[in-house]
């Protein structure tokens, strides 16, 4: 039998509630930010600073503007292309991606969709453009253009925005709690809860953490039970992520005891992608409860037990045919 996992020190009190967001109300049409022309009028002395630094890096400034809609400064520029690297928290790199950007960069000869930057330490990272700059290099160009920003911490903005190819479970989590782990390093002070619009989903730091120590890790047959249970934490992120480590910790322990039950059904001759599936939903006592769901380590410590005394004997094959949905991820 698995070593059952310590608790995690979990914050006082009970989990803060969540509002929702009022629903956005449709502007009035040409109601907000700056007309065509004001672009390019007043512009702020830290976007002619950058445009500066990029010139001192051996790129060129080739316009410096507000942002139509903020207002905010925005420097387009030719960067060297040796200087701009993607930064270190994002998801990794999809070769198959890279190589249709590549191939189609290629067919019309031209590259007309720039990466977004900040200047980091006389360098560039680009928290929205990757694979661009992959395919980029792919191609052998030298320089690519980019949309430079003077705030370094737009970067973290940006990346939960990314939408230049859609996440999976595995990619998404990935790069939450790489951004995570960064923002201990810069702000490490802030509350846990007060970066929701950064980090999205509690469960992706959590899950985050448990593929950065199994690359092969089931996360989507966990992900609908952790969106109940696995709260933000009204804690400074540098004490938080103790307790996400836990968490994880803990996860895994109860990822252990489910496949024991899935090796154990594949011994009885019972295959099928959701195997997986099936055992978590036996144990999943989520699914019956109403009203207002347990803190994470009730949950869960009630499923590692339940996983423990799973038997495949009472298991039929027709309880199988009954799982719909898709398998979890890495199963094969």
């Amino acid at each position: 039998m698995a070593t059952r996992a310590k608790k995690p020190v979990q914050p006082k009190g009970p989990p803060r509630k969540l509002k929702r967001p009022p629903r956005r109300k449709k502007a009035a049409p040409q109601s907000k930010g700056l007309s065509a022309t004001a672009v390019a009028r007043d512009v702020p002395p830290d976007a002619l600073a950058l445009a500066e630094a990029i010139a001192s890096d051996g790129g060129v400034a080739l316009a410096s503007y507000r942002d139509p809609l903020g207002g905010h400064p925005v420097v387009f520029a030719s960067l060297p292309i040796d200087k701009v690297e993607p930064t270190p928290y994002q998801r990794d790199l999809s070769e198959p991606h890279v190589k249709r950007l590549a191939n189609a960069m290629e067919r019309v000869d031209r590259f007309l969709d720039p990466i977004i930057a900040v200047r980091h330490d006389g360098r560039y990272w680009t928290p929205n453009g990757h694979h661009r700059l992959g395919a980029s290099r792919l191609l052998g160009t030298q320089a690519v253009m980019a949309l430079v920003v003077p705030e370094e911490e737009v970067a973290f903005q940006i990346l939960a925005l990314n939408t230049e190819k859609a996440h999976n479970l595995k990619e998404r989590s990935l790069e939450v709690v790489r951004m995570y782990r960064g923002l201990v390093g810069a702000r490490g002070s802030d509350l846990e809860v007060a970066l929701i619009d950064l980090l999205e989903e509690a469960a992706f730091v959590t899950l985050g953490v448990c593929y950065e120590q199994r690359p092969r890790f089931s996360g989507g047959a966990y992900h609908p039970i952790l969106k109940r249970v696995d709260t933000f934490l009204d804690q400074p992120i540098e004490a938080a992520l103790a307790v996400r480590e836990a968490r994880a910790k803990t996860l895994l322990a109860l990822d252990d005891q489910v496949t024991r039950g899935v090796e154990a059904l594949k011994a009885r001759g019972m295959v099928s992608p959701y195997l997986r599936n099936f055992v978590v939903a036996r144990v999943n006592y989520l699914r019956f409860l109403k009203g207002e769901p347990p803190s994470f380590d009730e949950a869960l410590e009630k499923m590692l037990r339940a996983a423990e005394k799973f038997d495949p004997e009472k298991v039929k094959k027709e309880d199988l045919s009954k799982m719909g949905g898709a398998p979890a991820e890495a199963e094969d």
